[in-house]
């Protein structure tokens, strides 16, 4: 199975393909809503559909097919199974007894630092920058999520954005950084300041 990541070449799917790449493709569409058929790694025309509403919603052309743009753009908006249980993991380890909104927020300001140029294009160098997650520098984040964290991580996916784009957080009872104060704040959910 190729693996669908920023150092390879995003392969061109169309009806007909059968393969982990469509897999892929199914689950990111799935978490959406674009997808709505049980996962089979079949492109048949119900992908296809699914393809093309994806494509629409997010200004791209409308072909239902899966070349480099709409990669891409599922990369920068979606999360493979791999990385949601990457993003349950943060979410958890970070925001495990904060209010279900709070936890919502952390996978939040995870996806707007995906999809800002301020940081890296994808998870796994989002969360794992140095620095960038206490519950990653002090071990927490290897913590067993709970089925709260997955639904949270799902719902920050789909869009659900209580921080006002933001793409930092902490919590000012512990924060140990000068710099973070420095940053604007947007709002105070739970324990955490949620910060531009």
């Amino acid at each position: 199975m190729a693996t669908i990541g920023t150092a390879s070449a995003a392969p061109v799917l169309t009806v007909g393909n059968s393969s982990g790449d469509v897999w892929d493709l199914q689950y990111r569409l799935k978490t959406l809503d674009f997808y709505t058929q049980p996962l089979d790694g079949v492109y048949g025309s119900q992908t296809k559909a699914a393809v093309a509403k994806f494509q629409m919603a997010y200004g791209l052309n409308a072909d239902g097919v899966t070349g480099t743009k709409t990669w891409n753009t599922l990369k920068k908006y979606t999360l493979n199974i791999e990385e949601m249980d990457i993003l349950a993991k943060v979410i958890y380890s970070e925001s495990r007894g904060e209010p279900y909104k709070g936890q919502v927020a952390v996978g939040s300001v995870v996806m707007n630092r995906i999809q800002s140029s301020q940081f890296p294009d994808n998870i796994k160098d989002v969360v794992f920058q140095k620095g960038a997650f206490t519950a990653v520098s002090d071990g927490q984040y290897w913590l067993t999520p709970n089925r709260t964290a997955y639904l949270a991580a799902l719902d920050a996916v789909r869009g659900w954005d209580p921080t006002n784009h933001s793409i930092y957080y902490f919590n000012p009872d512990t924060a140990t950084s000068a710099w973070i104060w420095t940053r604007p704040q947007n709002l105070k959910i739970g324990k955490h300041i949620f910060a531009s």
